[in-house]
């Protein structure tokens, strides 16, 4: 097998994420927060080491501000729908996320105002698109990092200085760019950053984080015990604990923190200059091949690569990739129908490949073959 979609879930996951949970199933078991034998005292300063590499790994100071949820898509959720209130307007880009789009859209009922960017065909806004379109009552922006379509690198820093200038908050959905591009949380003025435990950070499902900064009020969804002031029943306000209501993910939030050790013992960089050789050698070739289609990298981008023939439709490309050649990617609208209508998928939509660490040059050679063989109908 040739696993190509790391985009959805990363795999293999490393040797040290799968010794971490089989010791929280083993041996590091109690529920942390709850009790006060030593085992649940330890599944505490699990949780908290966790915490604080995950706040060393975004230059966040307090890790207190690091909050659990079960991945990006509750993360997105709690900082779009616990900051905006009727009269507010948000301003967002065609290349969202369903998690995004959805809950603007659900807040948009409610009296929220939304305005969404349209990207270049290569899905990139500027941050004159974002500013351009501020208003009296903008109270956020959100803007995907990389997108999960076409892997476009949106501008972060430069329209995180904007929303600063202004006095606006600015969300960042990192599904795509955590664990490949820099993210430093502070000096890109993030004041709520939204990351997976399971894509380039090489954890586990189920888990994520959304960091919210020191500038964001943001009102819980979840009302519940926490472990903590449990003789009021009213939400504790302290951080994390105001957020973090219910039974942690312990096995996750542990493959988070063991994912960022794996990543800072080989380098980021490393990392991330493997993946984009891996990203170029794959455009170099699928670009030579007659009848294949690229969307965006126009510009630098995500190890993410949208690609169609035009002799088959995605659905029964991807079909024969996997069925045919024993290769693993996706085929679809992959959550972002308005990506796809910007750059002019929609009806089509597309077959995604997407890198990771564990891949290799071999593996790409192969994949280039198998793309030539289905486009010349010779499989």
């Amino acid at each position: 097998m040739i696993y190509f979609d790391n985009a959805a879930t990363s795999f293999p996951k490393p040797k040290e994420v799968i010794e971490a949970v089989n010791n929280c199933l083993t041996e590091n078991f109690a529920n942390p927060g709850r009790s006060g034998h030593w085992p649940a005292l330890r599944a505490s300063r699990a949780v908290y080491g966790a915490r604080e590499k995950i706040a060393e790994f975004f230059c966040v100071d307090d890790p207190l501000r690091i909050i659990f949820t079960s991945g990006t898509t509750e993360s997105l959720n709690l900082a779009i729908k616990g900051s905006l209130k009727k009269g507010d307007h948000v301003i967002t880009s065609s290349m969202e996320h369903n998690s995004v789009l959805r809950p603007i859209s659900r807040l948009k009922e409610e009296g929220v105002e939304a305005t969404i960017i349209e990207c270049s065909v290569d899905g990139f806004a500027d941050v004159s698109d974002f500013e351009g379109a501020i208003k009296a009552n903008t109270k956020m922006v959100v803007c995907t990092h990389a997108s999960n379509v076409t892997g476009t690198i949106m501008p972060v820093r430069d329209i995180g200085g904007m929303c600063r200038k202004h006095g606006i908050l600015f969300t960042v959905d990192a599904a795509q760019s955590a664990g490949f591009s820099d993210i430093d949380a502070e000096d890109m003025n993030i004041d709520l950053l939204a990351v997976p435990g399971h894509k380039g950070i090489m954890g586990i499902q189920g888990t994520g984080i959304l960091y919210i900064g020191s500038r964001a009020d943001v009102v819980q969804l979840t009302e519940g015990g926490t472990g903590s002031n449990s003789e009021q029943i009213v939400q504790p306000t302290v951080l994390p604990d105001r957020y973090e209501s219910g039974t942690l993910n312990l096995p996750g939030i542990v493959s988070f923190g063991a994912g960022i050790s794996v990543i800072n013992d080989i380098g980021l960089d490393r990392i991330r200059e493997h993946k984009q050789n891996l990203t170029s050698l794959f455009l170099e070739g699928v670009k030579n091949i007659k009848g294949a289609v690229v969307y965006g990298h126009d510009r630098p981008a995500a190890p993410v690569v949208s690609v169609n023939l035009d002799n088959i439709g995605s659905s029964e490309f991807a079909y024969k990739l996997d069925e045919e050649f024993g290769i693993c990617t996706r085929a679809g609208l992959h959550c972002a129908p308005l990506a796809h209508r910007t750059i002019g998928t929609t009806d089509k939509a597309t077959v995604r490949f997407s890198f990771g660490y564990h891949n290799t040059k071999e593996e790409i050679a192969k994949s280039l073959d198998a793309i030539y063989k289905i486009s010349a109908g010779r499989y």
